[in-house]
C-alpha cells in the first residue's frame, strides 16, 4: 500500500472509483419508482384484468421479494467471490429483465399472461438490484476509505455514490414517463409503458462497462474471507446486535418511504380532483420526487460533521415533526393542493437526509471486511421486509391520503382504506391523517431506537474495525493468516505490517 499522504481534495480517478461501485443504484431508484407511473398507465390499460387479480400491488411489490433473494445470495457471494464479480453480475441481470419487462407479452396475446410475463421479469429485476447492495454499495464504502478521500469527506462521497444516486433515479423514473406522454399522447400508453420500462437497460450498460476496469478493493485484498472458513458463530456472537438495530431501523424507515414513494403517482391521482390527464399526474409526480433530491444532497454535506447515528437522528426528527404536522393541519390543506404537494415533499426529502443516507452507510461500515457483504446483506433484507409489509399483507399499512371523495377512477384501486377505515373511513379528517400519525410515530420511534441501539461511526473506522475483528479471532483460536486475496506464491495478501501502513497513511 502506498504510503503518500491523504489528498485534500480527491481527483477524479479516485472518485470515479467510488461513483463507479455505488452509481448502479440509480436502476434500484429508476425501476423501483417508474413501476408505480408504469401501474397508474397499467390501470388505465386494462382495468378490469388489473382489478380482478390485483395485479397492480403484485406488480409493485414483487420486486422487493426478489431483491431480498438477491440480498441473502449476493451477501454470500460477494464476501466469497468478489465485489466485482457481483457488480458485473447485478448490472447484467437488470439490464436483461429491464429489456424483457419491456417485451413482455403472453401466450396468444392475452393481457393475462402479459402482466403475469411481467411480474416474473419484475421478480428477476429485483435480484439483480437487491445484488447491488452488498456488492456495489459495499464496495463503495471500501473506496470511499482507501482512495486517497479526506476523511472529513469519506462519508459525502459514499452517500453522493450511492443513495444520492437511487434518489437521482426515482427522479427520473418519474420525468421519463411525463416526456414520453408528451411525446406520445394519451391515445398510445402502451409505447409509454413499454419504453418506460425498457429504458431502464440504459444505465445499467452503461455502469456495466464503466465496472469492467475496477479492479478488488484494498481492504477486500487484505481481509477477505474468501480462501478462508467464515466462522459464522464467532460472527454472530460479535454482531448479532449491531446488525439488528440496523435492520430493525431500516424495517421501519422503508415501511414507511417506500409506500409513499412507490405510489405518489396514485396518491397524486387522488389528490388533483377530476382530471384524468396522465401529464397532469405525472408532472405532481416529478414534483414530488424533486423533493428527495435536496434531503439526501444537505445530508451529505451534513453527514461528515454530525456522524451517521445524529443526522439520522435528525432526519426522522424533523421527519416525525413535519408528519405531525400536516395531520394537525388537515382541515387547512385539504383544498390546497400546492401545499400539501410542498410538505410531502419535505417529509420524504428529511427522511433522505437522514435515514435514507445513513442506513447503507452504517450497514456498510459498522461490520468488517471479511463478512461485510453478509452483514449489508442481512440488514438490507430486513429493511425490504419492511417495505413489502407496508404495501402487501393482511393488512394493506400503505400510508395513503386521500384529499378528496374516491375519486370514480380509482375506487376499485384503494386496496389500502383498511388502515385508513380504521380511523373512520375515507370521508372524516380522521381517516385521511390517520396514516400520517402513524407514519410520524414510527419516524419518532426510529428516532429513539436510532439513539439508544446504534453504534457511531468514526472516518477510517473500517481499517479499525478490521483490526478488531483479527484481535478477536485471534483470541477465540481462529487462525487469520489464511484471510486475505492470494498472491502468486499462494501467501496471503496481508502482511504483517499492513495495519501499521494503514495508520500511517491516515495519520500523514
Amino acid at each position: 500500500m502506498s504510503n503518500s499522504p491523504i489528498s485534500a481534495k480527491p481527483g477524479l480517478s479516485q472518485l470515479a472509483t467510488i461513483f463507479a461501485s455505488g452509481t448502479a443504484l440509480f436502476s434500484d431508484g429508476y425501476a423501483n419508482g417508474v413501476i408505480g407511473s408504469v401501474n397508474t398507465i397499467l390501470k388505465r390499460l386494462y382495468p378490469e384484468e388489473v382489478k380482478a387479480r390485483n395485479y397492480g400491488t403484485i406488480i409493485a411489490s414483487v420486486a422487493f421479494v426478489g431483491m431480498i433473494v438477491g440480498m441473502v445470495i449476493f451477501g454470500y457471494l460477494s464476501d466469497k467471490v468478489g465485489r466485482r464479480f457481483g457488480m458485473l453480475s447485478a448490472c447484467s441481470i437488470i439490464a436483461i429483465f429491464s429489456a424483457l419487462s419491456a417485451a413482455s407479452k403472453g401466450a396468444g396475446g392475452s393481457v393475462d399472461g402479459m402482466l403475469q410475463a411481467l411480474i416474473a421479469y419484475r421478480f428477476l429485476i429485483g435480484v439483480g438490484i437487491g445484488a447491488e447492495y452488498p456488492c456495489g454499495s459495499v464496495a463503495a464504502s471500501e473506496q470511499s476509505e482507501e482512495q486517497g478521500i479526506n476523511k472529513k469527506a469519506q462519508h459525502r462521497w459514499f452517500a453522493l455514490a450511492t443513495n444520492s444516486m437511487i434518489d437521482f433515479g426515482f427522479v427520473i423514473s418519474a420525468f421519463v414517463p411525463l416526456v414520453l406522454v408528451w411525446i406520445c399522447k394519451e391515445n398510445h400508453l402502451r409505447a409509454v409503458f413499454r419504453l418506460s420500462l425498457g429504458l431502464g437497460v440504459v444505465p445499467a450498460v452503461a455502469v456495466f462497462l464503466w465496472r469492467l476496469g475496477l479492479t478488488e478493493p484494498e481492504r477486500y485484498k487484505k481481509d477477505s474471507m474468501k480462501h478462508a472458513r467464515v466462522p459464522y458463530w464467532l460472527v454472530i456472537k460479535r454482531y448479532w446486535a449491531n446488525c439488528l438495530a440496523i435492520g430493525v431501523t431500516w424495517f421501519i424507515y422503508d415501511f414507511i418511504v417506500y409506500p409513499f414513494g412507490l405510489y405518489s403517482s396514485t396518491v397524486i391521482d387522488s389528490i388533483i380532483g377530476d382530471t384524468d390527464s396522465l401529464a397532469v399526474i405525472f408532472g405532481w409526480n416529478v414534483v414530488v420526487n424533486l423533493f428527495y433530491m435536496p434531503g439526501t444532497l444537505l445530508g451529505a454535506f451534513v453527514v461528515d460533521y454530525l456522524g451517521p447515528k445524529n443526522t439520522m437522528i435528525l432526519g426522522l426528527t424533523c421527519q416525525a415533526i413535519i408528519g405531525f404536522f400536516m395531520s394537525g393541519f388537515y382541515t387547512h390543506l385539504e383544498h390546497h393542493i400546492a401545499g400539501f404537494a410542498v410538505l410531502y415533499g419535505i417529509f420524504l426529502s428529511f427522511g433522505e437526509l437522514g435515514p435514507g443516507n445513513c442506513l447503507g452507510m452504517l450497514a456498510a461500515k459498522t461490520g468488517p471486511t471479511a463478512v461485510r457483504g453478509h452483514f449489508y446483506g442481512f440488514a438490507a433484507v430486513i429493511g425490504k421486509i419492511g417495505a413489502i409489509v407496508g404495501m402487501w399483507g393482511k393488512c394493506h399499512l400503505v400510508f395513503w391520503i386521500d384529499l378528496s371523495v374516491q375519486k370514480k377512477s380509482d375506487a376499485g384501486y384503494t386496496a389500502f382504506p383498511p388502515m385508513i377505515e380504521a380511523f373512520g373511513g375515507a370521508s372524516s379528517v380522521r381517516g385521511n391523517t390517520g396514516p400520517f400519525w402513524v407514519g410520524s410515530g414510527l419516524a419518532a420511534l426510529n428516532a429513539l431506537i436510532t439513539l439508544f441501539f446504534i453504534r457511531p461511526l468514526s472516518h477510517d473506522g473500517m481499517a479499525e474495525e478490521d483490526m478488531k475483528f483479527r484481535e478477536y479471532l485471534e483470541a477465540h483460536g481462529y487462525d487469520t493468516s489464511q484471510m486475505g486475496l492470494k498472491d502468486d506464491n499462494g501467501q496471503g495478501a496481508r502482511n504483517i505490517n499492513a495495519d501499521d501502513e494503514k495508520h500511517q497513511d491516515i495519520e500523514a
